[in-house]
């Protein structure tokens, strides 16, 4: 739709207005968007209307933008949050040519179409137990050939992948039970209790996240975790605790970290492999 005939009806001012007054921070940006989205005035109207009800703009425009690019981020779906792009960037710097990468807790799978955006050619396998979210996945994702399983964790991977992956990337829910309530209606109401909810302490997902991770990741391979600033000492040792050898790792700004777990390589020809059991364990993910 252009500028034109949306002002002719329903001028900017106005949606903006409407927006600002629902509390959208970026009321200005937020209208533009939805104004070039819509393809006709009942469309506009309707768009706007659910955004003010509290529908997440990327629900509403039906794409999500990160990390440069335009991600498909169907209603019902965990959408992709900015600051997990620095993620991404850790990924990307340990990641060797033709890597074998596996995105679990995947979403919509954009931080494996990031990470095949930046490093090219690379096996990328992606799992998420959301059937939503793994229909978002495919079509973000498989025209680079990537597979996307749908199950929990490591469960639906092939056995095949055992030992032989290079990147582990989870971003797996991390916010304490208790805490859920605290969260914004944006996300509280409309995105999948299930990639949010990390259990008691917020971190029952990565613990068995990082438990099997050994047993999948190739020798020097890594495994590389999203968590929130005061989570992140724990979350070291919950990974150093499955025989990775763990640190953290944090952007200038921002209020998430990144935990790396790196299986130790092999000595003299021989597998340092740590003792942990591959597959799942516990109850279920997204």
């Amino acid at each position: 739709m252009s500028m034109t005939v949306a002002s002719s009806s329903s001028p900017l001012s106005v949606i903006v207005t409407r927006l600002r007054a629902a509390g959208c921070v970026f009321a200005e940006d937020e209208a533009r968007l939805l104004v070039a989205a819509a393809r006709t005035q009942a469309d506009l109207t309707d768009m706007v209307d659910r955004r003010v009800t509290g529908v997440p703009l990327e629900h509403v425009l039906g794409w999500a933008e990160f990390a440069g690019l335009r991600i498909a981020v169907d209603p019902g779906v965990f959408v992709p949050r900015r600051r997990t792009e620095f993620l991404v960037h850790q990924a990307v710097a340990l990641a060797r040519p033709r890597a074998v990468v596996v995105d679990l807790c995947c979403g919509s799978g954009a931080v494996g179409a990031a990470l095949v955006a930046a490093l090219g050619r690379v096996e990328l396998h992606a799992a998420d137990i959301d059937p939503a979210a793994v229909r978002c996945a495919r079509r973000n994702v498989g025209a680079a050939g990537a597979r996307v399983y749908e199950g929990d964790l490591y469960e639906p991977l092939p056995v095949a992948l055992l030992g032989r992956v290079d990147v582990l990337v989870a971003n797996a829910p991390y916010v304490p039970t208790e805490a859920i309530g605290r969260l914004p209606p944006e996300a509280r109401l409309h995105e999948p209790g299930q990639a949010l909810d990390g259990g008691e302490d917020g971190l029952d997902v990565l613990r068995r996240v990082a438990a099997a991770a050994p047993s999948w990741l190739a020798p020097g391979g890594h495994l590389l975790v999203e968590t929130s600033d005061h989570q992140a000492p724990r979350t070291v040792e919950v990974v150093a605790g499955s025989g990775l050898v763990a640190r953290a790792a944090s952007p200038d700004a921002g209020n998430t970290t990144v935990v790396i777990g790196t299986r130790p390589p092999s000595r003299h020809g021989v597998c340092v492999t740590p003792a942990a059991a591959p597959g799942p364990a516990g109850g279920p993910r997204r």
